[in-house]
């Protein structure tokens, strides 16, 4: 539940700050206790945001705030 509500937020976050951004949730199974948000470039090449990973305890490090996905993304457009 933790991972779902953390998810839907950075996904709203990411469709509001560019709007034709599509966004995909767990494309792949995901692994077990991690959050990691990464951008998928149209040229294939993949690009990390975030990864909680190596992140915590405590647990709520593991998440980022979504203003910091948005500000990685922006950062990896530019």
């Amino acid at each position: 539940r933790v991972y779902g509500r953390n998810a839907a937020a950075v996904s709203e976050a990411l469709r509001g700050a560019i709007a034709h951004l599509a966004v995909d949730i767990n494309p792949r199974p995901p692994r077990r206790n991690s959050f990691e948000v990464s951008l998928v470039k149209e040229d294939g090449s993949t690009v990390e945001l975030w990864s909680g990973i190596r992140k915590g305890p405590p647990r709520k490090l593991k998440f980022p705030q979504p203003e910091t996905v948005v500000e990685a993304l922006k950062s990896s457009l530019a």
